[in-house]
């Protein structure tokens, strides 16, 4: 029987943080579970720091809150780990003592709430005995294996709305504008994004594209009395 979990967030931080949180802590409250979150993610777990989570102490009120109550880190990869001997700067593999301070400490399960680099070093985790459940956290929406990760669908919706806007301003002043969204090597946000806002062309990483093309996308808007233009480009994408 589980007794105590703990939680991680890591990685950049993006709306739902808070609201998954909330719902693992009243979850495991449900079925007699204490429940704890390690303070600044991995950098936590090195260092031992966590708090205990209570609907009714630190985890009430959270879900207008944004954020992360327990805060993140971010780049913190306790297999390869940067420290400073001697004055020169080294990497270690610290994992050890993560988990021996998740065995002292008496949790039976680590959440890790986390995109792709927090959910690989979760699986090396797994290897080394602990039990591990991984909460697939992204707006780039590019863990593997997952359908869809939290914060996704907040991402899409902004960059949708910035297309509104960019709408109107093109087509008073019949320029080409172009959205830049995230999503690193994955065009999810920017596909997405240009089919809910209607832009006219999306370049996103997944599919290599000619600019020549493009060019004949717009010079055929204009042929057909339309003298403006809105591209969606992946921060991702490569010529």
């Amino acid at each position: 029987m589980l007794k105590k979990v703990a939680i991680i967030t890591n990685g950049g931080d993006c709306p739902g943080l808070n609201a998954v949180i909330r719902a693992i802590v009243k979850t495991a409250e449900t079925h007699g579970i204490e429940t704890y979150g390690y303070i600044e993610g991995y950098k936590g777990l090195l260092n031992n720091d966590y708090v205990k989570l209570e609907s009714q102490g630190k985890a009430s009120g959270l879900l207008h809150r944004g954020g992360t109550i327990i805060g993140t880190s971010n780049s913190v990869n306790l297999f390869n780990y940067k420290i400073e001997e001697d004055g020169e700067v080294v990497y270690r593999d610290l994992s050890d003592i993560a988990v021996q301070n998740i065995k002292e400490a008496g949790f039976d399960c680590l959440f890790t709430l986390g995109g792709d680099g927090t959910q690989k070093s979760a699986r090396d985790f797994s290897l080394k005995g602990l039990n591990i459940i991984g909460i697939p956290k992204t707006i780039d929406n590019d863990v593997n294996h997952s359908e869809i990760t939290f914060g996704y669908k907040t991402a899409v919706s902004i960059a949708t709305e910035a297309l509104d806007r960019l709408h109107s301003t093109a087509e008073s002043h019949h320029r080409i504008m172009l959205l830049e969204v995230m999503g690193r090597y994955a065009g999810w946000i920017a596909l997405e994004s240009a089919i809910a806002g209607g832009a006219d062309v999306a370049l996103i990483p997944e599919i290599p594209y000619d600019i020549n093309k493009v060019v004949e996308k717009i010079n055929k808007r204009r042929s057909a009395g339309k003298n403006f233009s809105v591209i969606v480009v992946s921060e991702g994408d490569n010529p």
